[in-house]
């Protein structure tokens, strides 16, 4: 299992999910449920109760980091965002990264807001936060980003804080919708970082 870090900003602290915050996640995700029709969010308390426990499982088979994301200055709880599709790869020995306990690369997903939360620094310093325990911490060499094909506000988003469209993958998994998902695939590898972190860190002195 890879460690979860608890990631904290000026604005809003990442803390590892658990059991603790299904009430907070009931809350957040019900304020207004029309927001979310392209994401997988839970709404009810039994549905965040397993989307818990899935994302729990996954954080035990050493696939997924989940986070709840928390308002630094009441402590409300605002949403969720994981690191997941956590891959090491089989480096020869001899090798520079061979016997590494980080990963090399890894996906950041399954983010969602609260209503009030969303169009705030909530999630361009969450996307900072991770970002920079992906590339300077694990050292990752690539992190990608997928959404629907059919959000073009998501596919804004990643472009801003410096995501590159690598194409579409089809039918690439379930939708929020439960039909096949074509996905806009983005991605930042390492050498393209610095420029992102400082494109992220004036997006949010900006706010």
């Amino acid at each position: 299992m890879i460690e979860s870090p608890i990631l904290t900003g000026n604005h809003i602290r990442l803390e590892p999910l658990s059991h603790t915050y299904i009430d907070g996640l009931v809350a957040a995700s019900a304020v207004d449920p029309s927001l979310y029709q392209w994401s997988a969010v839970p709404l009810g308390r039994d549905a965040v109760v397993r989307y818990i426990e899935t994302a729990l499982a996954w954080r035990e088979a050493g696939t997924a980091v989940p986070f709840a994301t928390v308002r630094i200055a009441d402590g409300a709880v605002l949403g969720s965002t994981r690191f997941f599709d956590i891959e090491s790869w089989a480096w020869p020995q001899g090798h520079a990264r061979h016997g590494r306990t980080h990963p090399d690369v890894c996906e950041i997903g399954y983010t969602w807001l609260t209503r009030d939360a969303i169009r705030t620094v909530a999630n361009t310093e969450a996307k900072l936060l991770m970002l920079t325990h992906a590339f300077e911490v694990w050292q990752v060499l690539r992190v990608c980003l997928h959404t629907d094909a059919r959000n073009p506000r998501s596919q804004a988003a990643i472009e801003r804080i410096g995501g590159k469209f690598e194409g579409v993958l089809r039918a690439h998994r379930m939708a929020a919708d439960f039909t096949p998902r074509d996905s806009y695939r983005y991605s930042i590898v390492a050498a393209e970082w610095p420029a992102a972190k400082q494109k992220l860190e004036l997006m949010l002195n900006r706010s």
